[in-house]
């Protein structure tokens, strides 16, 4: 395929005016958004998507789990689609880019050939998988794993959040449910855009990241039981305290993390307590644990330490223990070809740029099981993601999208 010239290059003023255009939709509470999947919010961040590829000429598909794609057709007909994309869904205190980067610069792509009037062999589609952050419903990357072939509709659609609503009825609710068969879509190959979610492309002081492999993942749903008793009149011998628990279990999560350094992290994000009253000890703790690694032997060897070894610091106590995996993930490692692509615009363009391991999970990790895959990676101001506070320049995005349009278009292969 024949690289584009380097001075070929998005508009990106209009990329982060649709940026901040998207943020206006599901706003949070201190600067960020809260566009949690299959809300009224997300509905309205997909429609305003949707006018946006119509305008610019693109088809408009929607399957069975909800995720949109956007076609801009290609001159061989019998060419397979180079898919582009992310997720506009957001964490419940979430910012303005993770995700909806790689969306709206997937589209910029799109806007951009059209302003040259430039035209592609393959098909390009910029793609919203529905539910990547699996905040509201778990798993997360939920919609790309059912593409993929690695987690079952039927599974997916019975997954309740917080409220016990389902997530095939709150996608029938917003009016998003497509009739395309997920999975039936063939790749040529897919790209994502993401901000980095950690601090390394900053502190090192690179414009991309060109993603090599992605950590896979493994979160564990931890359920500790104790005995709900007085805070006040319960002598602290007597006590079976599932809060305790916890707290040994977390203990434990780290100690397994820092001795596989520095190739494993591990950590406890989500907790529910209960009867979660402050004169009450707690008779019952539930919690996930997240332990992720780009080496597989060593992300498996933490979880079979955590398994032995959880139980028992909590029956040391009195309390019970058990597990069920709700999240998973291998380790990928991304098609050379097109990270060869990726690390060959920036240079083209040049962009100060390093490898990187993806510390985070994503979509590209499930579709790199049926598709050739690649990431490009931007920074973040001080590796802050999840957080309404995350940021990043424009500068930043532009950069990013301009080394995304050179390795799509070079992989859709250029016309005339």
């Amino acid at each position: 395929m024949t690289a584009p010239g380097e001075n070929l290059k998005v508009n990106g003023e209009r990329l982060w005016d649709s940026l901040m255009q998207m943020a206006q939709i599901g706003p949070g509470i201190a600067g960020g958004n809260n566009r949690q999947t299959l809300t009224d919010a997300d509905a309205e961040g997909r429609a305003l998507f949707r006018r946006w590829c119509e305008e610019a000429g693109c088809t408009l598909g929607v399957d069975e789990m909800g995720t949109m794609f956007a076609m801009r057709p290609g001159e061989d007909p019998d060419a397979l689609p180079v898919y582009v994309g992310s997720h506009l869904d957001t964490q419940p205190t979430g910012g303005k880019y993770d995700g909806v980067l790689g969306v709206l610069g997937g589209l910029e792509i799109i806007r951009t050939l059209n302003d040259l009037g430039i035209r592609t062999k393959h098909p390009i589609v910029v793609t919203n998988w529905t539910n990547e952050e699996g905040t509201r419903f778990a798993p997360a990357m939920l919609a790309s794993g059912v593409f993929a072939g690695v987690l079952e509709q039927d599974w997916a659609y019975d997954r309740r959040d917080a409220k016990g609503l389902r997530f095939g009825d709150e996608l029938d609710r917003i009016g998003w449910k497509g009739d395309e068969p997920v999975g039936a879509r063939r790749m040529h190959a897919f790209f994502e855009l993401h901000i980095e979610q950690g601090p390394i492309l900053e502190a090192e002081g690179k414009e991309i990241g060109v993603v090599t492999h992605g950590q896979g993942l493994r979160w564990i749903e931890c359920t500790v039981t104790g005995k709900g008793q007085h805070t006040g009149s319960t002598p602290m011998y007597l006590r079976r305290n599932a809060g305790r628990g916890m707290a040994r279990v977390i203990e434990l999560v780290h100690e397994i993390a820092i001795a596989r350094q520095p190739n494993a992290v591990g950590a406890v994000g989500h907790i529910d307590v209960y009867p979660n009253s402050r004169n009450i000890i707690p008779e019952k703790v539930v919690f996930t644990v997240d332990f992720r690694s780009h080496i597989l032997d060593t992300l498996e060897g933490m979880v079979a330490e955590f398994l032995a070894r959880a139980p028992g610091v909590c029956a040391d106590i009195g309390v019970k223990f058990s597990s069920e995996l709700v999240g998973f993930f291998d380790p990928p490692a991304f098609d050379p070809v097109l990270v060869g692509r990726v690390r060959d615009a920036a240079e083209r363009l040049g962009y100060s740029h390093m490898d990187i391991v993806s510390g985070a999970g994503h979509d590209a990790c499930w579709i790199n099981r049926v598709a050739p895959t690649a990431m490009v990676m931007c920074p973040c101001v001080d590796g802050l993601s999840h957080n309404e506070a995350e940021e990043i320049s424009p500068e930043w995005a532009t950069a990013g999208a301009n080394v995304l349009f050179h390795a799509v278009v070079e992989t859709a292969g250029i016309v005339g």
